[in-house]
C-alpha cells in the first residue's frame, strides 16, 4: 500500500501569501515587495506505515537558514547590473533585486525572458549574467565567449496545475499518468488511469486541455526530465529519451504559452486545462495542483519543505555544480519535480566594477538572500550545496586574478 502525505489544512494554497502583481509582464524587473515568510516545517525522511495517519508536511513556518559564510565585499563595484533568463526564478529575483537595491544601493535589472533566451543573451555578451533552470551543456558553453561559472541560487517545485471545477486540490497523479496526459494518450479527466489513482473522487468527463511552454524553457527541462525518468509512455510518444527532455520538445498536443506566466494564464482561462508552472505562479493565480508520486512511492504535496527534501540524501556534487536533482532522492517526503536555477557568469571578467558587483550580488543572494526565499514560496539551498556555491564565486577572475581572494 502506498503511504500518502496529508494535504495541508490551507490546501487552497495560502493565496494571501503572494499577489499576482509581481507576475504580469515581468520584463525589466528591478524589484517587488518582500512579504512575510510563511513556509512549512519538514518532519524529516520518515517512512510512514500504511496504517498510520501521516503528519502534514506543508504547514507551519520555516526558520530562515541564516547563512553567514559570504565572501568579503569587493570594493569599487558598479551600481548597476543587467541579467536575463528564467521566468521560473523571476518572482524570487524580483524580491532579491528590490531588497538588494535598498540595502546595497545597486540596481539589478533582470529580464524575465526564459532560460533559452537567457543563455543566448549571455552567449552574445549583452547582459552581465544569465539565468537558466537547465544548466548550460558543453555545446552551450562552446557558443559562449569563454568559460562560464554556473551557480545554483535556489530550488523550487514545478507543479502540475489544473482547472477542474468541482475537484479540490490534491488530485493524485504519478509520472506515467502525467506523461500520458501531456502526450495525448489520456484525453478526458475521468480516464480510468486517473480514476484509479483517485478513488472516491467524482471526476468529470471534461476534455483535457494541455498548456505548455512555447519558448525555450528551463521549467520545461525540469518537467520533461521528470517525465523521461518516470513515464515510458511519454518517452515513446516523443521518439526516445534523447528527444523527450530539454528546454524545447516537440509537444504532441496542447497550446503554447510564453513564460510561466503565459502557461498559468492559459490554465486559468481554460476549464479542463492542465499545465506545469513554478509553484509561486500557481499560488498567485489561485490555481489547484496535484500531489505527485515520488521515488519512495508516496503522493507528495509541492511546497517549500517537500522541495527542500529533494536534495536530502545527495551527498556529493560535481565540481561544476551541473547537477540534476529531479527525482533523485528516495526521501519519503521529497517532491519529485523539483529543480534548481543557475546564475550564469563569465569566469574571466574584464571590467573591475562589473566583476566586483557580480561577486558581491551573488554572495549576498547565497547568504542573506536565502532568508527571503519563503516569502515567495521558494526553497533555500541546503548547507552542503550552498557552501559549494560560495566556492563557485571564487572562480570568477578579473583579467586572470581572482576577484575575491
Amino acid at each position: 500500500m502506498i503511504a500518502e502525505i496529508e494535504p495541508s489544512p490551507n490546501r487552497q494554497r495560502s493565496f494571501w501569501r503572494r499577489g499576482a502583481s509581481v507576475r504580469g509582464a515581468l520584463t525589466l524587473v528591478v524589484g517587488g515587495s518582500v512579504l512575510a515568510a510563511c513556509g512549512s516545517t519538514s518532519t524529516g525522511a520518515t517512512t510512514l506505515a500504511p496504517t498510520a495517519t501521516p503528519t502534514p508536511v506543508c504547514t507551519g513556518t520555516t526558520a530562515p537558514p541564516g547563512y553567514s559564510n559570504g565572501l568579503a565585499t569587493v570594493s569599487g563595484q558598479a551600481t548597476t547590473l543587467s541579467g536575463a533568463g528564467s521566468t521560473f526564478v523571476a518572482p524570487m529575483m524580483s524580491v532579491w533585486t528590490k531588497a538588494y537595491a535598498t540595502s546595497n544601493s545597486v540596481q539589478v535589472a533582470y529580464q524575465s525572458v526564459g532560460s533559452g533566451a537567457g543563455i543566448a543573451q549571455l552567449q552574445a555578451n549583452t547582459v552581465d549574467f544569465g539565468d537558466s533552470d537547465a544548466f548550460m551543456k558543453d555545446s552551450d558553453i562552446a557558443k559562449a565567449k569563454g568559460p562560464v561559472v554556473q551557480i545554483p541560487l535556489v530550488q523550487a517545485p514545478v507543479v502540475v496545475a489544473y482547472n477542474l471545477p468541482g475537484v479540490a486540490s490534491g488530485l493524485k497523479l504519478d509520472g506515467n499518468t502525467i506523461g500520458k496526459i501531456f502526450s495525448g494518450g489520456i484525453t478526458v479527466w475521468n480516464d480510468p488511469a486517473i480514476k484509479a489513482l483517485n478513488p472516491g473522487i467524482s471526476l468529470p468527463s471534461t476534455p483535457i486541455a494541455i498548456a505548455h511552454r512555447s519558448d525555450g524553457s528551463g521549467t520545461t527541462a525540469i518537467f520533461t526530465d521528470f517525465l523521461t525518468q518516470t513515464s515510458p509512455a511519454w518517452v515513446t510518444a516523443l521518439g526516445g529519451s534523447t528527444t523527450s527532455v530539454g528546454k524545447t520538445v516537440a509537444w504532441p498536443v496542447g497550446i503554447g504559452g510564453k513564460g510561466n506566466e503565459g502557461v498559468s494564464a492559459i490554465i486559468s482561462q481554460t476549464p479542463g486545462g492542465v499545465g506545469y508552472v513554478e509553484l509561486d505562479y500557481a499560488i498567485a493565480q489561485h490555481q489547484t495542483y496535484a500531489d505527485v508520486k515520488n521515488k519512495a512511492g508516496n503522493f507528495v504535496e509541492p511546497c517549500e519543505q517537500t522541495a527542500a527534501n529533494a536534495t536530502v540524501g545527495i551527498t556529493s556534487y560535481p565540481a561544476d555544480l551541473r547537477v540534476d536533482i529531479v527525482n533523485q532522492t528516495s526521501n519519503a517526503q521529497a517532491y519529485p519535480i523539483t529543480g534548481l536555477t543557475w546564475a550564469l557568469v563569465y569566469q574571466n571578467q574584464t571590467k573591475a566594477a562589473t566583476a566586483a558587483a557580480l561577486v558581491n550580488f551573488f554572495s549576498w543572494i547565497l547568504t542573506k538572500g536565502q532568508d527571503l526565499t519563503g516569502s515567495v514560496n521558494y526553497t533555500p539551498l541546503g548547507p552542503t550545496l550552498q557552501a559549494l556555491c560560495i566556492a563557485q564565486l571564487k572562480k570568477i577572475t578579473l583579467n586572470g586574478t581572482p576577484v575575491s581572494p
